[in-house]
């Protein structure tokens, strides 16, 4: 590493103002701070209370993703496999069946070794899609605006690779982080000044753009000519005993044997690496138990209330909490520090309006079984309002305090 330091030291001045290249400091001081830490650390939002930069705070958290990485990449190995047993198949088409016999790998549902690489081998091009078109637009707008390529991109690349489904178009990936970065991020100003998550923005422009890909029961699975609802797909239709018709137990939504997107299927992996945010500090706990009462409470609401048409009313609280994307949502999107709200009442509002608005989605709106990322999106609209009319109430508090004294 001394080489590089010393490297980076020597090529430095070419970048510094009145260099040949330097237009492209962002991309040099990108590469510095990716290997070593700055000096300065909190010069622009999002701030940290202590020592630690931005850097190492975006590195936690693409760390705390790698339980959901591998049981995700498991699970679609395992969902894909179990299919072509079931078609009378030995293996898939094309090139994955080299990249699989590349580190051994084949096509036993049985084998954990052999389901991991099914998956990680069409995970990895999705998430490489994502980091260079993503990475090309955050360059980009660095050098045109003429400051530091921001960390915050690391773990936008990867929660939003992990929120796709298997068998995403890779063409649509680089659309979907496009606008997502674009749109959703660098019209405003880029890193803290953005009012909506970046990812889910990216998610969302493709769910409307492209249903036929990212909706229904065809793109779950990855192995042409076979179908599989997800568990709220199915839910929404027949509700709690369809669920179980099909042999699916909530143990098995809970470790992640389900169809779904790459990252949101294993609660269990999900909380594993949720529990290492809030134990750094990385993820506000207001946040998370204010969206996970404000989920219990709306479906203990429906439950009590009940319909005779609509099954999703009686679905409890404990299989909202593991089918779909709430588990990812609840830890890793609705967090997001720079589109959730800043004050600690605001973060408890904001949580818990994002868990009820999960569970009125999924209940009352026939058109999407899945809700988490509208909700999630809706919420950091609202995200200021909360915390504006927090801070209106201190400060008529304070005001009628001076007032009796």
């Amino acid at each position: 590493m001394s080489a590089l330091r010393n490297f980076l030291d020597r090529v430095e001045p070419l970048f510094k103002k009145g260099g040949r290249f330097e237009k492209f400091y962002p991309l040099y001081e990108a590469v510095d701070t990716i290997a070593y830490s700055p000096g300065d650390v909190t010069r622009a939002a999002p701030h940290v209370r202590d020592g630690i930069d931005l850097k190492r705070v975006m590195i936690y958290v693409w760390l705390a993703t790698f339980p959901a990485i591998a049981m995700g990449c498991w699970n679609v190995g395992y969902q894909a496999n179990t299919a072509l047993a079931e078609l009378g198949r030995s293996q898939a088409d094309g090139w994955l069946v080299a990249m699989l016999h590349l580190v051994g790998a084949g096509f036993d549902p049985g084998s954990i070794w052999d389901c991991f690489w099914y998956g990680f081998w069409l995970w990895l091009p999705v998430y490489i899609v994502t980091f260079v078109v993503g990475g090309f637009w955050e360059v980009v707008f660095a050098t045109v605006r003429r400051h530091e390529i921001n960390e915050g991109f690391f773990v936008t690349s990867i929660l939003f690779s992990l929120i796709l489904p298997p068998t995403v178009p890779l063409w649509q990936v680089a659309l979907g982080i496009s606008f997502g970065v674009v749109i959703g991020k660098e019209i405003f100003g880029g890193t803290g000044k953005n009012f909506l998550n970046p990812a889910l923005t990216g998610r969302a422009f493709l769910y409307f753009a492209y249903p036929a890909q990212h909706s229904g029961d065809a793109v779950w699975t990855a192995v042409d000519g076979f179908t599989s609802a997800t568990t709220l797909g199915i839910a929404k239709l027949g509700g709690l005993e369809a669920v179980k018709d099909t042999g699916l137990t909530w143990m098995q939504t809970f470790i992640g044997i389900e169809q779904g997107s790459v990252g949101e299927v294993s609660a269990l992996a999900i909380f594993i690496g949720g529990a290492f945010l809030l134990y750094t500090g990385i993820a506000s706990y207001r946040i998370v138990f204010g969206m996970l009462f404000g989920m219990i409470a709306a479906t203990l609401l429906f439950n009590l209330v009940g319909s005779s048409d609509n099954p999703m009313s009686a679905f409890p609280w404990h299989w909202h909490l593991t089918v779909g994307g709430f588990a990812f949502g609840l830890m890793f999107m609705a967090t997001d520090p720079v589109s959730a709200a800043h004050t600690d009442v605001g973060r408890w509002i904001f949580g818990a309006f994002c868990g009820v608005m999960v569970v009125l989605v999924r209940v009352i709106n026939p058109a999407f079984p899945e809700s988490v990322m509208l909700a999630i999106l809706l919420g950091n609209i609202f995200a200021p309002l909360f915390d504006y009319g927090v801070v209106r109430a201190n400060v008529a508090r304070r005001q009628r305090r001076l007032a009796t004294n």
